[in-house]
């Protein structure tokens, strides 16, 4: 299978020859920007020597993992790539008609935001004084008919790779982490669920927001229910920025990077402590301390501003989508030797400051 890039030139796969690893994938949410993830797994699922057995991931994260695991559930990796494409060409589809669009200057000068848009700035100011419960009463979202057109559920359900989707419980706060069975239109619109966009989904009696809140994404369902060692974390949201926020929009911007990143950083430092303290004698034990991390991240996503996670131009996805294949051919290139042998993410890192 060859993609067709925003350039005009042709995808070939190329592809390494070694012994088989397992890996478990972590996929970050962030809107639109979920298809520089898109990137990464189409170019992941062309080695053969990867076999993929758990993916855990929120919002945009989630649905890359059901559009995945329902087309390999299909027909193995090209499908699942395959999956992939459509999921995000028909999000595109659905967004044409959307009033969200850049202005004409910021076409014109190749920017990608929505900043300067007169609707988003007046949605973004009635969001501050009134809900979806006002602005959406009928509580429509075009994702609904997306994942029915793209998503086998019952695929899903029976699938031989393991999905884990977080979302975050309105009334207590705690993440619940659906699982292949578990998992339906509306646990992935639950854990993409931004509450002052849409309505809170209810699932079983109980309310439930952004996973992105409570675990972005979770990875202890990994080290817990997967055999594999390796995880790779994919990495949407930076989480280090050197210049300072001084304009409205870059101090929400950056407040929205931070909320949504701390629970994820929260979670690697237990991780590092556990590692350090786990028995490797014991079976869990054994479990943390010989788990094996990798990130694959690009510092172009800290270029982009918040509101181009409501951008779904065809183009822009693309370019985001060729631009996760970059990075994922880079990581393959230094650390694919890695891979089932040592961690290339230093987890000592994350205890600093403790």
């Amino acid at each position: 299978m060859s993609l067709q890039r925003c350039d005009g030139l042709q995808y070939e796969g190329t592809t390494m020859t070694r012994d088989p690893v397992s890996i478990d994938l972590a996929l970050q949410g962030g809107g639109a920007h979920g298809a520089f993830t898109w990137g990464v797994l189409d170019r992941l699922l062309e080695e053969d020597w990867l076999k993929i057995e758990g993916i855990s991931g929120t919002s945009a994260g989630a649905m890359n993992a059901a559009a995945l695991i329902s087309g390999y559930a299909e027909g193995g990796p090209q499908t699942a790539r395959a999956a992939l494409e459509l999921f995000w060409g028909r999000v595109s589809d659905a967004a044409r008609l959307s009033p969200m669009q850049r202005n004409p200057m910021d076409v014109l000068l190749g920017r990608w935001t929505l900043d300067t848009s007169p609707l988003f700035v007046a949605t973004d100011l009635m969001s501050r004084l009134f809900s979806p419960y006002d602005l959406n009463p009928s509580d429509l979202n075009p994702l609904r008919r997306v994942l029915a057109d793209v998503v086998d559920f019952e695929r899903v359900a029976d699938a031989p790779i393991k999905i884990f989707v977080t979302a975050t419980c309105v009334a207590t706060g705690r993440p619940r982490v659906f699982r292949n069975a578990d998992v339906t239109p509306d646990a992935l619109l639950a854990s993409a669920c931004l509450p002052t966009i849409f309505q809170a989904v209810e699932i079983e009696g109980e309310l439930y927001w952004d996973g992105g809140y409570s675990g972005n994404p979770t990875i202890t369902p990994l080290v817990r229910e997967c055999r594999s060692r390796d995880t790779i974390l994919v990495q949407i949201n930076p989480i280090e920025r050197r210049e300072r926020p001084r304009s409205a929009t870059e101090i929400a911007n950056r407040l929205n990077e931070v909320s949504f990143n701390a629970v994820l950083l929260k979670e690697l430092r237990m991780i590092a402590l556990l590692r350090q303290a786990a028995d490797p004698g014991d079976r869990e034990g054994a479990q943390w301390a010989g788990m094996r991390m990798h990130r694959i991240s690009t510092e172009m996503m800290a270029s982009l501003s918040a509101s181009s996670k409501l951008l779904a131009e065809w183009k822009f996805l693309c370019m985001l989508r060729d631009e996760g294949r970059r990075a994922a051919d880079a990581f393959l290139d230094l650390h694919g030797e890695s891979l089932g042998k040592h961690s290339t993410l230093d987890f000592d890192a994350f205890l600093e400051g403790m």
